[in-house]
């Protein structure tokens, strides 16, 4: 209980806690035997900031005791704190690397701008022919670019001929949500392709 600090709640009933004091309790249930792989389905969902951070407090003090950690989660900050991981789409794994290999994998530089009107940036900056990708993360968007230093003022006069006021412009490095989002898209683009592929073949076959 000291270990994953439950223990100035022990006179508190399991069903009186909240969300991020079930999950560690949950641990500390699992670590009484002291198993030698740990299997956590999206432990953090649900769960405050402070018990979210905490909890990964806890997992590190029981990384160095020597257990094995196999989790799920939906929040890709999260993956990036483990020593591999494996992205996954409709079931099926795209890549299975360290954060750092999976993060080179991604083609093209991102550009991280900050503005007024997101939503209007965004559909500007979707319909340039140039820029591959935009991705919306809040008060900012990511734009996948095939280099960062040409395409970056050509971004910024854009919005600015169309009166958005641009806060902040800078190339970054990709996160794995950027990574993420750019294969699901390319393997979406690759399905479209096939269909159209075998639409046409069946198409030539029928004229014949």
């Amino acid at each position: 209980m000291q270990f994953t600090r439950l223990t100035p709640f022990r006179d508190r009933l399991a069903d009186k806690l909240s969300g991020g004091m079930k999950q560690k309790l949950a641990l500390a249930c699992t670590l009484i035997h002291t198993p030698e792989v740990i299997f956590l389905d999206e432990p953090t969902v649900g769960v405050d900031p402070v018990s979210r951070r905490d909890f990964w407090l806890i997992l590190s003090k029981v990384l160095e005791r020597g257990i094995t950690v196999i989790l799920t989660t939906p929040y890709l900050d999260e993956a990036e704190r483990c020593a591999r991981v494996a992205l996954m789409n409709e079931g099926r794994i795209m890549v299975c690397d360290t954060p750092r290999n999976v993060k080179s994998m991604m083609k093209g530089s991102v550009i991280e701008v900050i503005c007024d009107e997101i939503r209007k940036a965004f559909a500007i900056l979707k319909d340039i022919p140039d820029i591959s990708e935009v991705q919306a993360f809040g008060d900012r968007l990511n734009i996948v670019v095939t280099d960062g230093e040409r395409y970056g003022e050509l971004i910024k006069q854009r919005l600015q001929d169309k009166n958005i006021d641009v806060k902040g412009l800078r190339v970054v490095a990709p996160s794995l949500e950027n990574v993420f989002i750019s294969m699901v898209r390319a393997s979406r683009n690759e399905v479209i392709y096939a269909q159209e592929s075998s639409n046409i073949s069946l198409r030539v076959s029928d004229s014949r």
